[in-house]
């Protein structure tokens, strides 16, 4: 055990007693042996702080930290601020992670990689299928190529829980506190930090999907925070890379269609006002868009006519998915 470097696990804990057994025995059992797991108790009302409390005791490895509930982003930033391995880790309280995974991911670091990432399964059961870590590819990532698969949503996703990162990555970076989101503020500040990412395909981590979530919830002005997100996003890479500005630009704008689609569908007469003043004036900023032969015929066409209209384009839009033209 001696001769790994210690790991930090970070878990906010709020009301999620029915599934925080299955979750901590997760890591109590990680073949990578040499953690502190940090449960960090938001304020819950219902038993999950005794449940951590009872783990404490029977595994010295656990912290528990009892706090006021202020969110999952200050709970995260509470353990970050004690955390003493060189390696970190996140994991959400109603998920759970393989025998293996942390010591998968560590073995995927080599001198130039400073952040490791597995695939997940999305699940609503305790014992879903997991891989086992040894049949898996990896590949290394410049962090170039990685912050553009992660503009692109396709690897290095803003989701923090399925990777592994080296402390120095994350220095003095910490998460939006008061926020409906904090991980895609934070994601691409660690990314852009990086020398080099690596990623297998090894499905390790479950991800349980449920009705209460964030992306579950009722549509409301709250969904614009991932607008502001891109847009602080958009404004790191002109200085850090601005190879990806472009790119950027346009995922910005397809957020920004998507959520006036949002907007119009869902938000009473005074919040679509407001959404609509936001996202109008994101697009506004972002002009001139450019096309890209990337992008299908019908997705440039969009670029082009949404730096007219953003409003027109997403009442068609909503309305080709309403006769069921579009999904």
């Amino acid at each position: 055990m001696n001769d790994l470097p210690l790991l930090s696990v970070i878990v906010p804990v709020y009301n999620v007693e029915t599934y925080l057994d299955r979750c901590i025995g997760s890591l109590v059992e990680q073949t990578y042996s040499n953690l502190e797991i940090f449960l960090v108790d938001d304020g819950s009302a219902d038993g999950s702080g005794g449940i951590c409390d009872a783990w404490a005791a029977r595994d010295s490895r656990i912290h528990v930290i009892h706090t006021r509930n202020r969110g999952a982003g200050a709970a995260r930033n509470l353990a970050l601020d004690l955390a003493k391995g060189a390696l970190i880790g996140f994991v959400d309280s109603d998920d759970y992670i393989h025998p293996n995974m942390y010591r998968r991911l560590y073995g995927m670091l080599t001198e130039d990689v400073d952040i490791a990432e597995c695939d997940l399964v999305v699940t609503e059961e305790d014992h879903c299928s997991l891989d086992d870590g040894h049949a898996g590819n990896s590949r290394v990532y410049p962090a170039v190529e990685a912050m553009r698969l992660h503009i692109r949503d396709e690897a290095f996703c803003q989701t923090i829980w399925n990777k592994l990162y080296r402390r120095e990555m994350i220095g003095p970076i910490r998460f939006p506190e008061g926020h409906l989101i904090d991980d895609e503020f934070w994601a691409y500040q660690v990314i852009g930090n990086a020398r080099a990412l690596a990623r297998c395909t090894d499905r390790m981590y479950a991800y349980r999907q449920q009705t209460g979530s964030v992306m579950h919830r009722k549509y409301s002005l709250a969904r614009l925070e991932g607008v502001r997100a891109k847009q602080q996003r958009l404004e790191y890479l002109k200085v850090h890379m601005p190879q990806l500005v472009e790119e950027a630009k346009r995922d910005l704008y397809f957020t920004c269609v998507y959520a006036m689609q949002g907007s119009l569908r869902f938000l009473p007469k005074e919040d679509r006002t407001q959404a609509r003043t936001v996202l109008c004036g994101a697009v506004k900023a972002l002009k001139p868009i450019s096309v890209s032969a990337e992008l299908s015929l019908g997705k440039n066409l969009l670029v082009i006519l949404g730096q007219i209209s953003l409003v027109g384009v997403s009442r068609i839009l909503n309305f080709l998915v309403r006769i069921h033209v579009l999904t």
